[in-house]
């Protein structure tokens, strides 16, 4: 009986592993029966209503994006973007994720944040898997109480 002297080649060994794809360790997406990519739009939706589930949260994108969201709501059939107001960056473990908000009027901003990331990052990672390395809030506005109420049956101020 002899025995080989030659080395065993390693599969995660890069230079011995040919074209052979292995998983990234740790990762609930990768799996030697295949891979999982999940797109930076379904991160974007998951954060957006995340973070409109916090109370305190009036609104998600700047002055510029409400206001095409609004005259996108009064057209039949369309609705508002989910991902208004969110940026993410999506890699094959990780995400992070840009929020830009408006807040009602009397939340305290530093307990609204923590809620909202908390949401955002407890959503994101029981439905894709990926971890959330960061989460930046950026507050943008300041929803006061009457703001919405437009009276169209008002007289005018000007003729």
């Amino acid at each position: 009986m002899t025995t080989s002297t030659t080395p065993k080649r390693s599969d995660s060994d890069p230079a011995t592993s040919g074209t052979a794809v292995t998983p990234i360790a740790d990762s609930p997406l990768a799996s030697t029966h295949g891979a999982t990519t999940i797109s930076d739009l379904v991160v974007q939706k998951i954060a957006g209503v995340a973070a409109r589930e916090v109370n305190g949260v009036h609104a998600l994108g700047g002055g510029t994006a409400r206001a095409f969201g609004a005259l996108r709501e009064r057209i039949p059939g369309a609705r508002a973007s989910s991902g208004q107001g969110v940026a993410v960056e999506v890699g094959e473990r990780q995400a992070a994720v840009d929020l830009q908000i408006m807040v009602e009027y009397g939340v305290a901003i530093p307990d609204l944040a923590r809620g909202i990331r908390r949401n955002v990052i407890t959503a994101i990672e029981q439905m894709t898997g990926l971890e959330v390395v960061e989460v930046n809030i950026d507050v943008d506005d300041v929803h006061l109480p009457g703001d919405d109420d437009t009276d169209t049956n008002a007289p005018s101020r000007v003729l």
